[in-house]
């Protein structure tokens, strides 16, 4: 360790910090000025304040310097101890001083006492956290939506903490990872940045997997022809880790925006789809054709007509009733995807054969046999007859309505008898 005529407890604290600071990647002139400050933040208590003091830190060497300047005033005149020196006093310093020139001398540190040096630990903690956070708030606060690479480095039940090269803690909360995500400490992961946060200087950085945006900037990697702008991502929909709708748009003629990001035999998603756990993914193309988009959007479904109401985001969609299922998909993946990336309410109905126009019969005729709390909740998504209700999808049923799968079966049983 070097040594100083300043105390070995205070150069400790350098060689210290500039281990600390190496690691963080703080620059010298940070770390000289960080040093600089906290030892005039002790000098000002001690003495009421560093005006007539001259700090040299270097910490390359691990050493510092510490001087004080005084006015020589006569024997017997000294009013201020710390800016002021007697004659005689300067004369042991060196013999040829005169009253009103000014004594340069060092300073011992290590003469301040335990106080002294245990304040100076204590400030520099407090600066070096400070910096610690400047710099990582400044390091990822214009990253949002970029993609990162991460060692997980903790598994919890409700977040993993995870790190980046320069050992910086970046949290990946639950409700940003994709359910079929298996993490194990010391493997690597990729994800977006999320959200970055400083409240009361105690910077948060949060990652994302389920983020709409990590995908498109997966998609972004492997198409060229997105980063060269000839294709534009007008719209990402995802359910994470199960299906992903992705709108694309070219500005080239000559140029498929489905085909090329596909790829060949689907070349340029599979990669992608392994890194979000087999999440399946459709490419469509994008128009701003509302009626048309919807269409496209609820592929591979085949629609036979199609209502929009574009003042209220609303539209209804008519379907061979073969085609209902593949509509709504499973789980009601395909019409819930198609619903977040078009932003319009889709309401999906089976067509009547014209031999089934039989005289319809409004749900209150069955009171006697279904509770009208039931009745009032399918009337309040709209569907006020028997052929209405049964056209619709079970499925839209249950999750429009919020109905038990009970509720809506004996519902469907009951009017179907009504028919037969």
């Amino acid at each position: 360790m070097a040594t100083t005529k300043n105390g070995v407890n205070a150069v400790s604290m350098i060689d210290t910090f500039k281990e600390f600071t190496e690691t963080k990647n703080i620059d010298r002139t940070t770390l000289v000025s960080v040093l600089e400050e906290s030892f005039r933040n002790v000098i000002a208590k001690i003495f009421g304040s560093d005006d007539n003091f001259d700090v040299i830190v270097n910490p390359d060497k691990g050493d510092f310097e510490i001087y004080r300047t005084r006015e020589v005033v006569a024997d017997g005149e000294v009013q201020d101890e710390n800016k002021q020196i007697s004659l005689s006093d300067a004369r042991k310093i060196e013999d040829d001083y005169e009253v009103g020139e000014e004594v340069s001398e060092s300073v011992d540190f290590a003469k301040f006492g335990r106080r002294a040096i245990l304040n100076l630990r204590q400030t520099l903690a407090s600066k070096v956290l400070e910096l610690v956070h400047d710099s990582l708030y400044n390091k990822y606060k214009d990253r949002v939506g970029q993609v990162i690479s991460a060692e997980v480095y903790q598994v919890w039940k409700r977040e993993v903490l995870c790190v980046d090269d320069e050992n910086n803690e970046l949290i990946l909360p639950k409700s940003e990872q994709i359910p079929a995500d298996q993490y194990r400490k010391g493997e690597t992961i990729r994800a977006i940045v999320h959200q970055v946060t400083n409240e009361n200087n105690n910077p948060k950085i949060i990652i994302s997997r389920t983020s709409p945006v990590f995908l498109e900037r997966l998609l972004e990697a492997e198409v060229p022809e997105i980063a060269d702008g000839l294709i534009t991502i007008k719209k990402v929909a995802r359910m994470p880790g199960e299906r992903a709708k992705i709108a694309v748009e070219s500005y080239d003629e000559r140029i498929d925006p489905v085909g090329a990001c596909v790829g060949v035999k689907g070349s340029r998603v599979h990669g992608i789809v392994r890194e979000l756990c087999g999440e399946n993914i459709d490419v469509i193309n994008y128009t701003s054709n509302t009626k048309l988009f919807i269409q496209r959007s609820l592929n591979p479904a085949k629609i036979s007509s199609i209502s929009v109401d574009e003042e209220n985001k609303k539209a209804e969609v008519y379907l061979r009733p073969e085609e209902v299922s593949l509509a709504i998909g499973r789980s009601g993946l395909n019409i819930k995807l198609a619903s977040m990336l078009t932003d319009y309410t889709i309401d999906v109905f089976r067509e009547v054969d014209d031999n089934e126009a039989d005289e319809d019969i409004y749900l209150e005729e069955f009171s006697d046999e279904v509770d009208q709390w039931v009745i009032d909740a399918i009337k309040a998504i709209g569907l006020d007859t028997a052929k209405q209700v049964l056209n619709a999808p079970r499925e839209m049923l249950v999750e429009k309505a919020d109905l038990e799968e009970e509720t809506v079966d004996h519902l469907l049983e009951v009017l179907r008898s009504e028919f037969e």
